[in-house]
């Protein structure tokens, strides 16, 4: 349980407006996804996306993120949780993505078991061995949806393809067994690099490249590439 009740009305959100639907949509995530989803915007300030975590149907977080600047914060005093957790609560397999659009965009090419990390990626996996769950404080989320995670048989890791998103799909792996692990491999984009993400995919090749992505998963590899093919 959130250690903090929160509801909509506390948090000040409402209805998302023209303007947010219209950058949605520039990315190809359509208002029916977004209704789904509860997506919502900050009470007078159509910059301010309001990304609800629930569990069980009830309000358990909410991050924010603005449309220019790409800024990201979340409601304190609430625990860490898996966006889009009431989505895998019946699915034998799931696909686990590094942001909420990502998420979107995966219910755009026709799959709703996906789940989005609530805080990003690491910059590099750790040394260490793996901490007790009550000090494994960076993957709290792992630990607070474990009861979900648990019945799972088949994940795919599809974060993103830079040097980080191969960290944090590591250190996804190392805590959820890397033997139900598979891994994506974002297509080309052009001779240097790759796609970075499901919604660069979804915006640039469309729905049918996005899935073909996901059927074409491969098990987890061991190790973690020491270089990804990325932009500068």
């Amino acid at each position: 349980m959130s250690s903090r009740e929160i509801t909509e009305k506390s948090l000040g959100l409402e209805p998302l407006g023209d303007k947010v639907i219209a950058y949605f949509a520039g990315r190809m995530i359509s208002e029916g996804t977004l209704r789904r989803n509860s997506v919502m915007q900050l009470s007078g300030d159509q910059d301010v996306i309001a990304l609800p975590f629930k569990q069980n149907g009830v309000l358990v977080g909410c991050k924010y993120r603005t449309c220019r600047e790409k800024k990201f914060w979340q409601v304190k005093g609430t625990q860490k949780w898996l966006f889009g957790l009431d989505d895998i609560k019946d699915a034998d397999e799931i696909i686990i993505v590094e942001g909420e659009i990502d998420k979107l965009a995966m219910e755009e090419a026709g799959f709703l078991n996906c789940v989005s990390v609530p805080c990003g990626a690491p910059q590099k996996v750790s040394a260490k061995e793996l901490p007790p769950q009550e000090k494994d404080t960076g993957y709290q989320y792992v630990w607070n949806c474990k009861e979900h995670l648990d019945k799972v048989s088949r994940i795919i890791l599809a974060t993103d393809g830079d040097i980080p998103g191969q960290a944090l799909a590591e250190e996804l792996a190392r805590r959820l067994g890397k033997e139900r692990c598979w891994r994506v491999q974002w297509p080309k984009k052009d001779e240097f690099c790759c796609f970075k993400d499901a919604n660069e995919v979804l915006m640039f090749l469309g729905r049918d490249a996005l899935k073909e992505v996901i059927d074409n998963a491969e098990l987890y590899q061991l190790q973690v590439p020491e270089q990804a093919m990325q932009c500068a």
